[in-house]
């Protein structure tokens, strides 16, 4: 997307000469014959800089440069003057001119100036952007992170669909309402379509609607002048303003309250807002996506939320499925998240022995993707730890897997059939544990019983009790060292 300069001259002659240097240089170009049409057009179609001549009838180039700062201080402007006196240069910076070049002046200069001007102004948006927990242009082109659909993990056909959908809807400037339950990866799905579209090289920012008060977010969304409320004191950018030409993530959008709700729908209608404390309108090129884990039509219809606002935001529907309904995708995303941790970690990637995936596999994820992630997360750590000496630095146990086995074991308490706990089977009566036996001497006894039902085969005896074969022979082998069970079995 070419830089957009906005050239203020009196003088036709002058204004064409300007614009058609920079046009060369692949600029758009506007013009505007005077400070108060320049101001117009500043906050309609917001140039990336400004290059305006010093002396003007009615408001001056200085006069001009000090409306501009109060409107947008990262906003370059370049003075061109006859008068190059030194006097006339400090003033120029005094006011907030990024440079100024004297009359007359080679295309060449003018180029160069407007480009220092440019590379200025983006990297203070940049560390605006980076402050707010955006992200830089391309960042995420960068090392082996995946981007766009390859974000987007599994080979279900639920996934599949989603990605299917992110590649028709990422090219087109349409808003997005993105739905799914908590931890279903709406935002992985709004960075995926950021990455694939034509804006991939702005910014893209998110905003959590459900973290902040009212009036902190309308601060955050559309930015405060100075001195428009207690403690505002300097003019701040909001969102919409630091994701012009980018792409803005609305988190929960469903959160917000009604007034915000009249302004969101106003931005999306007309692409234009006021900043907090001021009645100037600022115009803006913003691509929307917005998430939801609430039934937002049925909210609409209670008039919980603004029907119209819905209306705006649905334009490209996109719905998460739960992990629940794509359980194939376990075991991917399993071996993506684990290794991705391991690598973090500067560890090797520890492999998930069949009953942990078993486990895995069966469970219903109250959490989605996130607990499935945080779950790796909690196992490679723990694994690769040293100060365990129960656990085995290269395999996770079922016993690592807290919530799954604790669902597991509710489930088989009131289906009454055996399951493991991981570090090795045992039985999950429906009744009380009787006698003066310990845990490990019923684990230990129900192993040996089974596989003395399978006539000593140890596949068979670990599938049957939920284990892998190799902690099945791990216990064996560490039994009959202590003399505990039968050399021959």
């Amino acid at each position: 997307m070419n830089a957009k300069i906005l050239v203020v001259d009196d003088k036709e002659m002058m204004r064409d000469s300007v614009g058609a240097t920079l046009r060369r240089a692949g600029y758009d170009i506007v013009v505007a014959s005077s400070g108060t049409d320049a101001l117009g057009l500043i906050a309609r179609d917001r140039p990336d800089a400004v290059v305006s001549d010093l002396k003007m009838p009615g408001m001056t180039g200085l006069e001009l440069l000090e409306q501009i700062s109060e409107l947008d201080d990262e906003l370059p402007v370049v003075l061109m003057t006859a008068f190059g006196t030194i006097e006339t240069a400090v003033e120029a910076m005094r006011f907030g001119a990024f440079d100024y070049i004297t009359k007359p002046f080679e295309g060449d200069e003018l180029v160069i100036t407007v480009k220092r001007a440019l590379r200025h102004a983006g990297l203070l948006r940049e560390n605006a952007v980076l402050r707010l927990g955006g992200r830089a242009p391309c960042e995420s082109q960068d090392g082996d992170r995946p981007v766009g659909v390859g974000r987007l993990i599994g080979e279900s056909p639920a996934i599949r669909r989603v990605r299917d959908q992110v590649q028709a809807v990422a090219a087109s400037q349409g808003t997005v309402l993105i739905t799914g339950e908590s931890g279903t990866g709406k935002e992985v799905v709004a960075r995926s379509i950021h990455e694939m579209s034509p804006r991939c090289q702005e910014a893209f920012l998110a905003v959590n609607c459900a973290a902040l008060s009212e009036s902190l977010l309308e601060s955050e969304l559309f930015g405060h002048e100075r001195g428009a409320f207690t403690g505002a004191d300097k003019l701040r950018k909001g969102r919409f303003e630091l994701a012009h030409n980018g792409t803005l993530l609305l988190d929960e959008v469903s959160e917000v309250g009604a007034s915000i709700q009249a302004k969101l729908l106003r931005v999306l209608q007309e692409r234009a807002f006021e900043r907090v404390g001021s009645s100037a309108t600022i115009g803006v090129d913003v691509r929307v996506v917005a998430t939801s884990n609430r039934d937002l039509p049925t909210a609409a219809e209670a008039g919980e939320f603004r029907q119209d606002l819905f209306f705006r935001l649905n334009v490209l529907p996109i719905h998460i499925p739960a992990l629940r309904e794509r359980l194939e995708d376990v075991p991917v995303l399993v071996g993506h998240f684990t290794a991705q941790i391991a690598a973090r970690e500067g560890r090797s990637v520890p492999q998930f022995e069949d009953a942990a995936l078993d486990l895995l596999g069966g469970y219903r994820w109250p959490g989605n993707v996130r607990e499935l992630q945080n779950i790796c997360e909690r196992a490679v750590v723990i694994t690769a730890s040293r100060g365990e000496s129960r656990v085995r630095r290269d395999l996770i146990e079922p016993w690592l897997l807290a919530e799954p086995r604790k669902a597991r074991r509710l489930d088989a308490a009131s289906n009454g059939v055996h399951q493991s706990n991981g570090a090795g089977s045992y039985i999950e009566p429906k009744v009380a544990l009787a006698g003066e036996k310990t845990l490990a001497d019923i684990e230990r006894e129900a192993i040996v019983s089974t596989l003395q039902r399978f006539g000593g085969h140890r596949a068979k005896t670990a599938k049957a009790l939920g284990i892998g074969v190799r902690t099945l022979g791990l216990k064996l082998k560490k039994w009959k060292e202590s003399q505990l069970v039968p050399a021959t079995l």
